[in-house]
Formats: structure tokens, C-alpha cells, sequence
């Protein structure tokens, strides 16, 4: 991995506990999972997932984010892109390169306000 290249900050969120509101639902709540990590985020092309995928059908992803391996990431997990603006995505699926934990690629789509 290409330690320059990750260039970009952002933040991991993972879902925590639900909390009852007191009407018989929950409150969804957030819990950091890595705040202000390095990453490479980048637009996704058919090239770059089909690189990640070799061949196989993947979900749909408008970024690439790369990133140092990090246990607890999941399809669950959303980022925040610290930007100009700061972005928020969810992560639709993970690729844990040669399965050797030290880098990991996410495949997200990014939440439109």
C-alpha cells in the first residue's frame, strides 16, 4: 500500500445499541468506529470495481475508499468524507486485499441530503 496516497480524511461510524424512545420504537445511535482516519477516496469506474470483483457481479458503488485494515468494518458501517464539505456514505461492501489485514478497500455509495 501506498502510504502517500492516502491522502483524505474520514470518519467510521458503526450502529450501536438501539435505545427505546418510550413509544414502543428505538433511536438508531452511532458509534465511532475511527475518527479522522487516512484514506484514498476516489469515484468509482466499471475498471476499478471490476478490479476489486475479477469478474463476479458486485453491488453498486459511486467511491472507493482505501484504507489501513480495520477490524469491525461492515456493509453496516457508514463514513463521513471530511471534504470541503463533509459527505456522508455507506459502505456496501468490503474487500480485505489477499486477506493479509492491511489494507482494505470499501465499495460505498454516497447519501444524497
Amino acid at each position: 500500500m501506498n502510504i502517500g496516497a492516502l491522502r483524505h480524511r474520514v470518519t467510521l461510524l458503526t450502529p450501536g445499541t438501539p435505545i427505546p424512545d418510550g413509544d414502543g420504537g428505538y433511536t438508531e445511535t452511532w458509534t465511532t468506529l475511527g475518527s479522522r482516519v487516512p484514506a484514498a477516496v476516489e469515484p468509482a469506474t466499471a475498471r476499478s470495481l471490476e478490479r476489486i470483483a475479477a469478474n463476479t457481479v458486485t453491488s453498486t458503488a459511486s467511491h472507493l475508499v482505501t484504507l489501513r485494515y480495520l477490524s469491525g468494518v461492515t456493509t453496516k458501517t457508514r463514513l463521513t468524507f471530511h471534504d470541503t464539505t463533509d459527505r456522508t456514505f455507506s459502505v456496501t461492501g468490503t474487500h480485505d486485499e489477499e486477506e493479509r489485514h492491511e489494507s482494505l478497500v470499501l465499495e460505498c455509495t454516497e447519501d444524497v441530503p
